[in-house]
């Protein structure tokens, strides 16, 4: 089955181009464009008082559609911001020590990794990473303030299976768990209904929720991080028109807001979140035809000479070999966009892609492989 005709604005945009990092910039639908659009009017049509708006409508609506897709009790627990590393600043200023011990596995992402190497070499933080494997052992053995981890790991795609078991781990108190649901969410459906009120969760629009950048968002459990260090005015934004004097903060997730930011994502979130509906198009659903094209690429394709390292929910075949840089260029060449990391070539799958495209896109790898 098809889905481009809801794409047909990207795809139209670059009509000879065969787009598989739906992992990294995943493809726009037209819908998002009707928000983005919407995000214009409302600044034009509403000036200052846009941000009533944005804050008594835009934001609940996206709120209540993040709840629903990880069964959050409760939508007030979200903030947002324009990325995930702002968080990341944000929870750790939060926490309740002055040299937090954080440990972390060696599959975390850019934001998280390059900000923790750079805190530990200052020696703001003492930072513990190990293997993906042993990060629970590591968890119950030793005591932390922060523990930090990627529901799918960099690189291998790789699924962090044990979630509740980290969660049972933290306490207000310490330690804290942040899990980084960047290549998690809306990848397959996610249930945090039973650990909601121990956990951090972060993520954004920019993968799975092909929404773009500027909508990132994070659950905070209540109880936790009362009174974030790093802090901007939009966390006490209910008391603005108050007389000043101390610092406040909104008794909710709000309290981990920043600052004056671009609401567009938000409108294009919106948008596309009621595309889906509109389309009766689950997390599941995509991940299934996802699923689908990506077990016709692996049953097809001639990896005989690759390590294939992706499984469980990840929405791309991660592929490791020495000529994964050169694959990669020679994909590029033919106008295939994929994705490289070191010695790993990432292919990733999304709702824009029918089983045309993966013929193609096997045809284009065959040919590159032979020329790396």
């Amino acid at each position: 089955m098809s889905f481009k005709r809801l794409f047909g604005r990207a795809l139209g945009a670059a009509p000879g181009r065969l787009h598989f990092a739906a992992h990294s910039h995943h493809l726009w639908p037209d819908a998002s464009f009707d928000g983005h659009m919407q995000a214009w009017s409302d600044a034009a049509r509403l000036a200052d008082l846009k941000w009533d708006r944005v804050f008594a409508h835009v934001l609940p609506e996206a709120q209540r559609y993040i709840a629903a897709e990880l069964h959050l009790p409760d939508p007030a627990t979200i903030a947002f911001a324009p990325n995930t590393h702002e968080f990341l600043v944000r929870i750790v200023s939060a926490l309740p020590a002055p040299r937090p011990r954080v440990l972390a596995s060696d599959g975390e992402f850019h934001s998280f990794r390059r900000q923790s190497l750079r805190w530990a070499e200052a020696g703001m933080i003492d930072l513990t990473v190990v293997p993906h494997p042993e990060l629970l052992s590591t968890a119950r053995a030793a005591a932390f303030d922060l523990i930090f981890a990627s529901q799918v790991q960099f690189g291998t795609g790789q699924a962090l299976t044990d979630l509740p078991a980290l969660a049972a781990l933290a306490g207000p108190e310490g330690p804290w768990v942040v899990i980084d649901g960047y290549h998690g969410f809306m990848a397959a459906p996610v249930d945090l209904s039973g650990i909601a009120g121990r956990i951090f969760y972060l993520a954004g629009g920019y993968k799975y929720a092909m929404a773009g950048e500027g909508a990132c968002f994070l659950h905070v459990p209540p109880g936790f991080g009362a009174r974030p260090v790093n802090t901007g005015w939009f966390a006490a934004f209910d008391d603005l028109a108050a007389p000043q004097g101390g610092v406040g903060y909104a008794p909710d997730g709000r309290r981990f807001l920043g600052s004056t930011f671009d609401p567009a994502g938000l409108y294009r979130f919106n948008a596309v979140q009621r595309m889906l509906a509109d389309e009766g198009l689950t997390t599941a659903a995509v991940s299934a035809h996802c699923d689908a094209l990506k077990a016709q690429f692996l049953e097809a394709a001639d990896l005989r000479d690759f390590a294939v390292l992706s499984e469980g929910s990840a929405r791309f075949v991660a592929l490791q070999s020495g000529r994964a840089g050169a694959i990669h260029a020679a994909l590029e060449g033919r106008n295939v966009l994929t994705d490289v990391r070191s010695d790993v070539l990432r292919i990733g799958f999304a709702l824009y892609h029918d089983a045309a495209d993966v013929n193609a896109l096997i045809a284009a790898f065959t040919a590159a492989c032979r020329e790396a």
